[in-house]
């Protein structure tokens, strides 16, 4: 059993790591992983403030790959947030919450998935998926259409 801990300067190093699938975009089926708490350094669009990093299982006929995912904690970006929730099926559109990103844990839910990309600061092209959205969970089931009423027929 390998268990995590810090490496040293001096460390030796082996594992090279999973590779990373990218997806095809379109809507998958997520299951939330894990989350850790980060704090946003700043930029133009948005002050310092803290972020969760969640880390999201995305599931299709294409593959599996995992997803950081990361919601600032912002008024600017609340909706991003309440979507979340709402994708999780922890809030109903429109309801006002507590956030508890424990909760959010092993929740399942259907997403948009996109292609980014990126070019770094060496100027290397990168490609990676991104959640474009949270769907809101259907509730119940459509129901079935009424028969159609023909007035004096039984």
């Amino acid at each position: 059993m390998t268990t995590e801990r810090e490496l040293g300067w001096d460390d030796q190093i082996e594992n090279d790591g999973p590779d990373f699938e990218i997806l095809p975009e379109g809507d998958y089926d997520f299951e939330v992983v894990s989350y850790e708490r980060a704090r946003h350094g700043g930029s133009d669009n948005l002050p310092p403030c803290n972020k969760a990093v969640v880390s999201i299982r995305i599931t299709g006929a294409a593959g599996q790959t995992t997803i950081k995912h990361n919601l600032f904690l912002h008024t600017k970006t609340e909706g991003l947030i309440c979507a979340y929730f709402t994708g999780c099926g922890l809030r109903k559109h429109g309801q006002k919450i507590t956030m508890n990103f424990d909760k959010s844990v092993g929740c399942k839910g259907r997403c948009k998935v996109g292609i980014r990309k990126y070019t770094n600061d060496k100027g290397d092209v990168l490609t990676f998926n991104e959640i474009k959205k949270f769907y809101e969970p259907k509730d119940t089931p459509a129901a079935p259409a009424a028969p159609a009423y023909t007035p004096g027929s039984f």
